[in-house]
């Protein structure tokens, strides 16, 4: 009796431990187990003492972005002085941008008219008045001292960006998220430091002060790299269709700084980190899910997060500390002297008398020019061809690849469900393979449009062309017709001819018939294989599989 009183306890404490690992692992807030009195035969005094185990939920990470958006404009945000991201050291420096006495900020009007458009684009409100203010602080690369900014009253607030990121053990879940845009402001960017370690000096370059950012500060609503990521670059999209800022971040003109913090749900936010000056989207969902990690690792070891400025380290795929920020810097803001309050107008009927109309900024004329967004042309794309949603996000994703595609639609005699697979498979596969763009593509869309076509009115089955393709692809000077002349690669259409190949397999493969006609139909693919691999993909395989099933029904 003993023995079974122990066993029962055995199993007892064995049950106890699989429900608390249940609950934990499916991230419970509290999980109370509670070991009832267990009465034996044995003993009226063997009772098991009353467990409680509490699990605390899952840290989850906490991410807002600090976007800065250089302005694609021909001049700066206050001067005349060119934009240019190869000029010469110093070359494109006017008197204001390098902050000689007297001089005044003149604005330029296509940067605010970018800011509007962005602003309607990603559904802000508007500010019909916004208002400058300076922003202080000493860097060697900012001669004035301070920064012309909108701390107050930014052009454009309350606006939302819509994402979708993939998700599913094939990735092909679409996920549609938004985060909360709290502003869009106008600034000055500042200069760049060039720093020479070999002569212990630090070289300055002007050439960037001064020009036109739009920061775009969103609300910590994302959680983790991925959905950072996409974000951003959906973002991405969004303003060079717009054509307000071309968006190249490995040439600047997109940095991104990531507020990052760990928390567990339903309690306060943890303490943050920035990581700043990230510049490329890949970079940003490593730095984001390192930063993550790292700081529940810290919590999870009895540590403090600090609050500090982090760099990330593409290298090692680390953050590295850069400077704390635990004291609270005052940057001493204070509104511009020398620029009056921004005005916008809905239309011209708002505009005021003695205001030249053509000199304002109309917001009916902007949301008129509003090209088709990225959302839009995944719908329209979806709609006109038939295609998969998670194809459409390929499509519009990759720089040219929709135009290509479309091309190919026009000139293809076949439905576009059968051109996006080759879009897909064999043209993105190869252009994967060899690190390159679209528009680097050997095959031209003409060109793939007629190998489509040489299949579709039965010259070459679906393998051969694929053979085709890649000869194409190291060939491009050779069209598909040549290629399939030379390598004799033309349809067999004989039936006696086809009907004595098969005949051949079938002979050679008697084990493989028996378990066929045994029931397993499945076991037919690998003689439809033998007789690809013997004709070099030169036959139909609807008809090989009719004449299979003949000869062995």
């Amino acid at each position: 009796m003993a023995a079974s009183s122990s066993g029962y306890s055995n199993m007892l404490f064995k049950m106890r431990n699989y429900a608390i690992k249940s609950q934990t692992l499916c991230h419970v807030d509290t999980c109370n187990l509670i070991i009832r009195r267990i009465w034996t035969s044995g003993s009226k005094n063997q009772l098991q003492p009353k467990v409680q185990t509490k699990s605390l939920p899952q840290m989850v990470g906490v991410v807002g972005l600090e976007i800065h958006a250089q302005i694609h404009s021909r001049s700066k945000l206050f001067s005349g002085s060119h934009v240019s991201f190869l000029a010469p050291p110093n070359s494109l420096v006017s008197h204001f941008d390098a902050s000689l006495p007297g001089t005044l900020p003149v604005l330029n009007r296509r940067c605010v008219e970018a800011a509007v458009m962005t602003g309607l684009a990603l559904n802000c409100t508007i500010n019909r008045m916004s208002l400058f203010d300076r922003k202080h602080y000493f860097y060697a690369d900012m001669p004035a001292g301070y920064q012309i900014t909108q701390q107050r009253l930014p052009i454009a607030v309350n606006g939302a960006l819509v994402y979708s990121h993939f998700e599913g053990r094939r990735r092909n879940q679409v996920v549609t998220k938004s985060v909360r845009i709290k502003q869009i402001q106008l600034e000055q960017d500042s200069g760049k430091s060039l720093h020479d370690d070999e002569r212990s000096q630090t070289l300055i370059d002007l050439n960037r002060a001064g020009v036109g950012l739009m920061e775009l500060v969103m609300e910590p609503d994302m959680c983790c790299g991925e959905e950072a990521a996409a974000a951003v670059r959906e973002l991405q999209l969004i303003l060079q269709a717009l054509g307000t800022c071309q968006a190249n971040m490995a040439e600047g003109q997109l940095r991104v700084d990531a507020n990052v913090s760990v928390h567990r749900p339903r309690e306060p936010l943890g303490v943050r980190t920035e990581v700043k000056n990230i510049n490329s989207v890949r970079h940003l969902a490593k730095a984001i899910d390192y930063e993550i990690q790292r700081q529940m690792e810290v919590l999870q070891s009895g540590g403090t997060v600090l609050n500090e400025t982090r760099a990330f380290d593409s290298k090692s795929g680390n953050t590295i500390p850069m400077r704390d920020k635990e004291g609270l810097q005052d940057y001493r803001f204070m509104p511009e002297p020398n620029l009056p309050p921004l005005f916008v107008y809905e239309s011209d009927a708002s505009v005021p008398g003695g205001i030249d109309p053509t000199q304002a900024v109309m917001i009916d004329r902007l949301q008129a020019q509003l090209p088709e967004l990225p959302s839009v042309r995944r719908a329209r794309l979806v709609e006109k061809y038939g295609i998969l949603r998670e194809h459409s996000f390929s499509l519009v994703n990759e720089d040219g690849l929709m135009e290509y595609f479309e091309s190919v639609v026009q000139m293809a005699n076949t439905e576009p469900r059968k051109v996006i697979g080759w879009v897909m498979n064999e043209l993105m596969g190869n252009l994967n393979l060899q690190s390159l763009k679209v528009s680097q593509s050997p095959i031209s869309p003409s060109a793939l449009a007629e190998l489509i076509n040489l299949v579709e009115s039965g010259h070459i089955s679906s393998s051969a062309a694929k053979q085709v393709f890649q000869e194409m692809w190291k060939a491009p000077e050779k069209t598909a017709a040549q290629i399939v002349k030379e390598q004799d690669l033309g349809l067999i259409n004989d039936r006696e001819e086809l009907q004595r190949i098969c005949r051949r397999v079938v002979d050679s493969h008697p084990e493989e018939v028996q378990i066929i006609k045994g029931g397993n139909k499945k076991v037919l693919n690998k003689l439809m294989g033998e007789i690809q691999r013997e004709t070099k993909g030169r036959t139909d395989p609807v008809q090989i599989r009719t004449i299979l099933e003949c000869m062995i029904s």
